[in-house]
């Protein structure tokens, strides 16, 4: 079993929409923001870039960090992310191919509709909520901190 770590995901917003992985596991149906793991010698937000590429598909800039969330002890990153190159849904990273049948389940990437971020099952939902005031009512100076136990 893999050792768990630290994790730098990306929020990526265009036209009304922001990027999300579907993820289809064997008794679970979510989203999440992309992102994964922090490679060792890997800064966070090098490692937001490699995921984006991974699962996305696309080349990202990074603008600023919008929230550390805490679970299990391990720090998750989240950078708000400009698309700077690469087609969207182009992502080659190992997990693409998984099926949502293994244990690891399914990674789709899509656009999701802005109105639907608190709407369908995407996780933290803490970020989900944090992203979508701060869309609607601009940015806080400060990035949003939290450590939980649970994924909520």
């Amino acid at each position: 079993m893999k050792r768990p770590k630290p994790r730098a995901a990306v929020i990526l917003i265009q036209d009304g929409k922001i990027a999300l992985l579907e993820r289809h596991r064997p008794d679970k149906h979510y989203y999440v923001f992309p992102g994964g793991g922090i490679d060792k010698g890997e800064t966070p937000e090098q490692a937001a870039i490699r995921e984006a590429e991974e699962e996305l598909g696309v080349q990202v800039t990074i603008q600023r960090l919008v929230a550390e969330v805490w679970y299990n002890d391990l720090p998750q990153y989240y950078f708000l992310a400009q698309q700077s190159g690469g087609i969207f849904g182009s992502g080659q990273g190992k997990e693409m191919d998984s099926p949502a049948d293994s244990f690891e389940g399914s990674y789709h990437p899509l656009w999701l509709p802005f109105a639907d971020l608190l709407r369908l099952p995407v996780l933290p939902t803490s970020v989900a909520r944090y992203v979508h005031d701060a869309c609607l009512s601009g940015w806080p100076d400060s990035p949003l901190t939290q450590r939980t136990a649970t994924p909520d």
